[in-house]
């Protein structure tokens, strides 16, 4: 019986980031491969049923896909340092609030700088890419099934809504997002103190596998933001790397004594973010009324591996922009919704006072009229 993990991915992949921090900070034996690898190819491919990433496969044989799911599997089955998710519930809602916004959040900047600076990037994008070819595939025949992927991943960035009117808009947004998370690193070396937590593995996603590595953000970084490039780097590492905080320990911030730079960043996500998912939540609930049909256990779409239910047009920093809806947010946010509903009546006081403080009191009950889950590695409707 193999004694570690497996995880298939690849260096350049947001998902795969997330998971791979996870996987390092909390000791976890792993081997990574490929997703063209043989054994991807001809055992995963077919269980997970499309070209996705992250997927483990773990020691005893069990093959998850997606990063949260990979997280809360280990945490369930693996012996790990630290909890993921605090046990305070005012932290464990800030943690749950920052998967859903390290993950699809930030995806605008992340998409915005890989692909729309050739210039710069689009020779190191080649060699990243390289890893998706199949065994055998002459450095001839590279470029053409390069450009194939890369426009599929340009398509994919204006269904995020990356365009050439947005680009500056995305860039201001994005180096104030630096700055805020800069100047809270200043004195914590992880977003909630003393030690990774939830929040901090769905930031490693996109700020690791688009924002540090790909030339353009990765100078930027280290220009404008260098405490960030180090939280990158301390995050990609099994050790505690505590040159830069000499006293600090492996404790949290206190849930009834926030920082300012912590409630500054909650303030961020409120203005970058909440438009979006509110504007998606109202589409998936007009499109959910119109098919009062929809079969209970399916993605409501003739694919059931489509991630996709239609597009949703909303105000955001001053011009409009039409992104795709994508049910995964959703299930999501059914973390922060469900752990608010768990809570004492004493704890949720605590977290209705941060939130609404934040201008994020909306995410807490704006919710989908059909939950969102997974089964079989695929998002459905309950």
């Amino acid at each position: 019986m193999r004694q570690h993990h497996t995880l298939f991915g690849m260096h350049c992949s947001l998902y795969t980031a997330k998971a791979r921090s996870y996987l390092r900070k909390q000791g976890i034996p792993f081997e990574e491969h490929s997703v063209s690898s043989k054994e991807y190819q001809a055992a995963i491919l077919p269980t997970v049923q499309r070209m996705i990433m992250p997927v483990i496969k773990t020691a005893q044989g069990d093959i998850v896909q997606d990063s949260a799911d990979i997280i809360r599997h280990c945490e369930a089955h693996a012996t790990v340092k630290y909890p993921a998710v605090p046990e305070s519930a005012v932290l464990a809602a800030i943690s749950h609030l920052f998967e859903l916004f390290g993950g699809e959040g930030l995806l605008r900047p992340a998409m915005h700088y890989r692909w729309n600076f050739d210039e710069l990037n689009l020779n190191y994008l080649r060699s990243e890419f390289r890893c998706l070819a199949p065994a055998g595939t002459s450095e001839a025949d590279w470029p053409q099934l390069f450009d194939f992927a890369s426009g599929r991943m340009r398509k994919a960035a204006k269904s995020f809504g990356v365009s050439d009117e947005s680009g500056p808009v995305i860039e201001s947004a994005y180096d104030e997002f630096l700055q805020l998370f800069e100047a809270h690193l200043a004195t914590f070396p992880y977003l909630l103190g003393g030690r990774p937590t939830l929040g901090d593995y769905a930031l490693m996603g996109p700020l690791y596998a688009h924002l540090y590595r790909d030339p353009k953000p990765g100078l930027l970084m280290r220009q404008k933001a260098p405490r960030v490039a180090r939280w990158v780097e301390r995050m990609n590492t099994a050790e505690e790397n505590r040159v830069d905080y000499e006293t600090a320990s492996d404790t949290l911030v206190p849930d009834n004594d926030l920082p300012d730079t912590l409630l500054a960043l909650m303030r961020f996500v409120a203005v970058d973010f909440l438009p979006e998912m509110l504007a998606h939540i109202n589409f998936a609930n007009q499109w959910l009324a119109s098919k009062p049909d929809l079969q209970s256990g399916t993605n409501g779409l003739g694919d059931p591996t489509r991630r996709f239910i239609g597009a949703a047009e909303f105000s955001w920093r001053g011009i409009s922009l039409k992104t795709s809806v994508i049910p995964y947010r959703f299930y999501l946010l059914h973390y922060l919704q469900d752990g608010y509903a768990q809570a004492t009546d004493t704890e949720q006081q605590a977290i209705d006072g941060v939130f609404k403080a934040c201008g994020l009191s909306a995410l807490l009950s704006t919710r989908t009229t059909r939950r969102v889950a997974r089964k079989d590695h695929l998002e459905i409707w309950e």
